[in-house]
């Protein structure tokens, strides 16, 4: 490893202006990375860490932000560069020739009306002078290299055709495809599941041994920085509070917030023992004193048989020539007050299934019975009633929340629609819906965009409260929130349904929270249930060969227990799309053990 840094960030300010004055994003952070190091910056939203390195990228002044102090120097061919004073030409050629950025939101960072393969190439053809077909080809290579299968066929699809999952692949793909000197991945794994997730930090691992990448790394994930790290930086509130190696902020953390974040880490193996789920202890807050939360054995929804497919069109007449078989012979029940996990990787048909349950998607055939009542039979009038008793938390808090409507009137929208309340005990309500959810009153008059990732998740549970429903889906509802919010919220959703016999389906990719939170969990691998079970025997038990590659692939937040390439044993995800006339065979299960099922293959 050279001596020499290959970027020196020294004193870093950064200003924005807003309508009620300055606020300052960065206060005064300093700090280096050396060629082929992964340096890992983490801390809470808000706390300056995408904005340092938005900075580097010179992407800040774009989002009203402004460098007023400090130098960035970024080591080129030719010398030392300060970018902070770098002309707008130069940046160009500098910005994914030379650094590399992979994007937290995907969605938003790939443009919607261009195919995947234009937005591949586009960096390729602009830096490195390639004709089409050598880009294209180049690109397909890129797209093997993230494991996205099918490249080829990728190549001419929108983004909007991709999982999530699938399309951070692809901004991954774009960050990599010019081989920088520097990558900055800011939350890159946030929206992926384990296995991908494992699989892309192997690889960015890898990239960095062989090319001699440096990698500045943002995350809140701890286990991801024990993963990747060198060496870590913790920020809070603007300021850098702690710099150490990955084994000292691991074993000898020294500043009490540093301390916190890793308290607040859940752990897969926990809950080891245990028969309920049971709320997390946060440290440096008072314990609920709340104990397990048992489970009632009552049924509330049953679904039988749930098959879901989606039709590919092709050809100039625009045709249905195969079908997406997303959700396939699924069956399941969620007791009275009582939390079932759905577990699965990008595409397995998990989101499907939850919304599917609601008629947000409509299945092709099954049984939904609701308290006795078939869901999927209902006309719109009576599905409308219906809806009361079943709502939805969804992913991206942004997404499901209006720009243009204050917090007070998106709260108290289903109460209207319902005709539950009206005049001023609606307000009364909202309030009492913001204490439930632990959001100051005063932000009833805000807009989503003044708010902090956490704080909108946690208005879109008070929405889905507000019509005292029996059932919340909950999809990824935590994926996107730093540790200590996340531990909140889960918290939050436990006391719920110890409180008001609330039930979950609750979808996520995170093995560790899905374990903590769990009466039963059920295990999707290409559209079917693999495994289905009480929790205990699902993560202490696991029977099927997907369930135990899954629990492999979870990081552990300890950088004396890396996983390497060798550990991650992968197959290629087999593509879900069949032609018309495949007809597949039912789910046949054995029973292992009361109530734990397995898929027989």
């Amino acid at each position: 490893m050279l001596d020499t840094p290959l970027v020196e960030i020294e004193n870093l300010r950064v200003e924005f202006e807003t309508g009620s004055g300055t606020v300052v994003g960065v206060e005064d952070v300093s700090f280096y990375i050396n060629p082929g190091e992964t340096v890992c910056v983490v801390g809470e939203s808000g706390s300056g860490k995408s904005v340092s390195s938005l900075s580097l990228m010179r992407l800040v002044e774009f989002g009203g932000g402004e460098i007023t102090g400090g130098r960035l120097k970024f080591r080129r061919d030719d010398g030392v560069t300060d970018i902070a004073q770098a002309e707008d030409s130069l940046m160009r050629s500098i910005r994914g020739n030379e650094i590399g950025m992979i994007f937290q939101e995907p969605m938003t960072s790939l443009n919607p009306v261009f195919t995947v393969g234009r937005q591949l190439t586009e960096g390729l053809r602009l830096h490195k002078g390639m004709t089409k077909d050598e880009a294209e080809t180049r690109a397909i290579e890129l797209l093997r290299l993230v494991r996205i299968p099918e490249p080829e066929r990728r190549l001419k699809q929108y983004p909007h055709e991709l999982s999530g999952g699938m399309r951070q692949r692809v901004v991954i793909a774009m960050a990599l495809a010019c081989e920088p000197r520097l990558l900055i991945a800011d939350e890159p794994t946030t929206a992926l599941d384990v296995t991908i997730q494992a699989e892309i930090l192997a690889l960015i691992d890898r990239l960095k041994r062989e090319t001699g990448t440096a990698v500045m790394f943002i995350t809140h994930d701890m286990a991801v920085v024990a993963q990747m790290a060198d060496r870590v930086v913790v920020m809070y509130r603007g300021n850098k509070v702690e710099e150490g190696t990955v084994e000292e902020i691991f074993e000898a953390p020294k500043h009490p917030y540093t301390q916190a974040l890793l308290a607040a880490v859940p752990k897969l193996g926990e809950m080891r023992g245990k028969s309920a789920p049971e709320p997390m202890k946060i440290m440096g807050q008072a314990d609920s004193g709340r104990g397990p939360i048992p489970g009632t054995g009552k049924p509330l929804l049953e679904v039988k048989n749930l098959t879901q497919r989606f039709a590919v069109k092709g050809g100039l007449l625009r045709r249905t020539v195969a079908n997406v078989h997303a959700v396939e012979d699924v069956s399941f029940t969620i007791n009275i007050g009582e939390t079932l996990s759905l577990v699965g990787e990008s595409g397995c048909g998990k989101s499907s299934t939850g919304r599917s349950l609601l008629r947000l998607n409509e299945p092709q055939s099954g049984q939904v019975l609701l308290d006795g009542r078939d869901l999927l039979q209902l006309s719109q009038r009576e599905l409308r009633a219906a809806r009361r008793d079943v709502q939805m938390v969804f992913q991206d808090p942004f997404a499901s929340l209006n720009p243009q409507m204050r917090l007070l009137d998106q709260v108290t929208e289903p109460l209207r629609n319902y005709g539950l309340e009206s005049g001023s005990a609606l307000e009364d309500r909202a309030a009492r819906l913001f204490d439930r959810v632990e959001l100051p009153r005063d932000f009833l008059r805000r807009y989503p965009h003044e708010l902090s990732g956490g704080q909108r998740q946690r208005v879109a549970i008070a929405r889905a409260l507000a019509v005292n429903p029996k059932l919340i889906v909950a999809d990824e509802a935590v994926s996107a929130l730093d540790v200590s919010v996340q531990a909140q919220v889960v918290n939050l959703m436990m006391e719920l349904q110890a409180d008001l016999g609330i039930s979950f389906l609750f979808i996520s990719h995170d093995m560790a929270v899905v374990e903590r939170v769990s009466h039963q969990a059920a295990v999707m691998y290409l559209g079917r249930i693999v495994e289905i079970g009480p929790r205990a025997a699902i993560f202490e038990d696991p029977q099927h060969s997907y369930t135990k590659t899954l629990l492999s692939a979870v990081p552990v937040p300890d950088p004396r227990k890396r996983k390497t390439e060798k550990d991650l044993n992968f197959k290629p995800i087999p593509s879900p799309i069949f032609p018309l006339d495949y007809e597949p065979g039912p789910s046949v299960y054995d029973e292992v053990a009361p109530g734990h099922f397995v898929l027989k293959s």
